[in-house]
């Protein structure tokens, strides 16, 4: 991609560029959205007051869940000490009902020592997460992991043998097991457990800035904790471990501890406008 058109591609998405802190941003600004930004080297940002990652070549990724305020302030600090803020609407968006039935009541109603355990694994998952590089994995975009019938979608609330539950956090994908599970950019891999109660044959892999995929309900695993993987390797393959009631595999993305909806971010093209071109 040349930089005139990297240039119209993130001046259009978000015309940041009319502060007078030169500040880049393409993507979705929607409740499960996420936005990639570009500053100069040096300038802090902050999103509703958090600090954010922002990487030696001024890239930083920001988040918004799904049940976002309608907006969010944005503030950027230049190097000679240079604060503006800025309001971001965020586009609300509308949730259906997804009914699940069939599932082991244990796992819809845990008892004390299932919750134990749901408890346990789901610390492991957030420690991963802690871990999180401040290398700009994520500049290489985002590919769909696996080729199948999407059966369920980011959002939605969900109903569990009759009882409600938490809003579905990912994108399912159903396809024969087996199938290829690749990575959807590239990282370095932060978590794999083959036993996971609920999600079963789990993958993490961390893209930098807080930002990471899940692969969960898989058949088999093909990567190791600590592997540098690049996007389309193939990590895994499809099955239906864990809290499953067909062959899926259940992608996830995290901004931190913010789920984001795969489907936005699939759609998004990082800011990769360099900074050398600011001047040009």
């Amino acid at each position: 991609m040349n930089q005139f058109f990297t240039y119209l591609l993130v001046t259009l998405f978000y015309p940041f560029n009319v502060l007078a802190i030169d500040i880049f941003l393409t993507g979705r600004a929607e409740q499960g959205g996420l936005m990639f930004g570009v500053v100069l080297p040096g300038t802090k940002v902050s999103l509703n007051g958090r600090d954010l990652m922002v990487s030696d070549e001024g890239r930083f990724v920001i988040g918004f869940g799904r049940d976002h305020a309608v907006s969010a302030t944005l503030s950027v600090t230049a190097s000679d000490g240079e604060i503006q803020e800025r309001n971001i609407s965020v586009a609300r968006r509308h949730w259906t009902i997804e009914r699940v039935d069939g599932l082991s009541q244990r796992l819809v109603t845990p008892d004390s020592e299932t919750l134990v355990r749901i408890r346990s694994e789901g610390a492991m998952i957030a420690a991963a997460r802690r871990r999180t590089e401040p290398v700009a994995f994520f500049e290489t975009g985002f590919i769909i992991p696996a080729t199948g019938r999407v059966s369920g979608v980011f959002g939605n609330q969900r109903i569990l043998n009759g009882e409600p539950r938490s809003p579905h956090s990912g994108l399912d994908i159903a396809a024969p097991e087996g199938t290829a599970v690749r990575a959807a950019a590239d990282g370095v891999v932060s978590l794999v457990n083959n036993a996971m109660l609920l999600t079963g044959k789990t993958v993490m892999i961390d893209h930098g800035h807080g930002l990471d995929t899940v692969y969960i309900h898989m058949s088999a695993i093909h990567v190791e904790d600590g592997q540098l993987v690049s996007q389309g390797d193939v990590i895994g393959e499809i099955g239906m471990t864990g809290r499953a009631t067909g062959p899926h595999l259940h992608f996830g993305v995290n901004w931190y501890t913010t789920k984001l909806d795969p489907q936005t971010v699939l759609a998004v093209l990082p800011a990769l406008k360099t900074i050398e071109s600011f001047d040009q």
